[in-house]
């Protein structure tokens, strides 16, 4: 049965609703989206549910962190259909601010987090991180969570807001999720909606790529050649590939040769959908 939920649009009424709580000595969830919520989404919510006694979703649109030809002004919205799932779901606030309530007039800082930012997703998206990185300040300051929850899709992204957290001693920890996926493989995602019929059976060989190069890595395989292997065959399958990597999973550092540890990481155009997706390279039988 689907729950009216309350809706709040202002950092005011967010903070003294948290307020109530806290005196009640009860402990909060934040899990920031930007709507068009689906199934990964909620495997977050569920998660915020088993950490914490009250959950807050937010629901923004982040205008900084999308470039002059990216999606901001078509990203998918659905403020209706979402706050259907997250009554069911049984969250406890939605907050949703306008723009001008998250910059007001006037608004010049942003957060710069150097090395983690400036390779994979940052090089392609410059400034992205910036952006992110400033608004989950915002939203943690706003909200003041015991944990925040965020999704290992976006694995760069929860590095970024990782490091922002120990960096400004901010007093929250941390949680991520692993990522939900279509029975083909294909990792939940808002933009996933722009693939059309052909691009969506061809889509799921991200995840098949680069899960063969994560079990290549534990057989051995260097990780050059097993990058190279699997950029052939994205481009082959109609992919324009942005990056296939091979990255320390603590620092996004580059590897080379056979590793024991490491994080596959792509990024690839269908048409003009940009999908990502990450995998954990498997432990070497070998260290098993």
């Amino acid at each position: 049965m689907t729950t009216a939920i309350p809706i709040v649009r202002t950092i005011h009424a967010l903070r003294a609703q948290v307020a109530k709580w806290r005196k009640a000595g009860e402990s909060i969830a934040l899990v920031p989206t930007m709507g068009a919520l689906h199934e990964g989404h909620l495997s977050l919510i569920a998660l915020a549910k088993a950490k914490a006694d009250r959950v807050v979703v937010s629901i923004f649109v982040n205008p900084i962190q999308f470039g002059p030809r990216e999606d901001f002004k078509i990203y998918p919205r659905d403020e209706v259909g979402d706050l259907e799932k997250l009554g069911a779901a049984g969250v406890d606030i939605v907050f949703a601010p306008e723009v001008a309530e998250m910059y007001p007039e006037g608004f010049k800082t942003q957060i710069k987090i150097g090395d983690l930012t400036e390779g994979l997703c940052g090089a392609s998206r410059p400034n992205h991180f910036d952006g992110v990185a400033t608004v989950v300040a915002k939203l943690l300051m706003q909200c003041g969570p015991n944990v925040a929850i965020f999704g290992e899709k976006d694995y760069q992204q929860l590095l970024v807001v990782k490091q922002l957290v120990r960096d400004l001693n901010i007093p929250v920890e941390i949680i991520g999720a692993p990522i939900v996926r279509e029975a083909d493989g294909l990792a939940l995602s808002s933009r996933n909606v722009y693939l059309s019929p052909e691009q969506r059976k061809i889509a799921p060989l991200l995840h098949q790529m680069i899960s063969g190069v994560a079990a290549d890595l534990a057989q051995g395989r260097g990780c050059d050649d097993a990058v190279v292997a699997a950029r052939f065959k994205l481009d082959a399958a109609g992919f324009r590939v942005d990056y296939v990597a091979v990255r320390d999973p603590d620092t996004l550092q580059p590897l080379s040769g056979p590793v024991k540890r490491a994080r596959v990481l792509a990024a690839a155009y269908l048409g003009k959908t940009r999908l990502i997706d990450n995998v954990p390279m498997p432990v070497p039988a070998t260290n098993r």
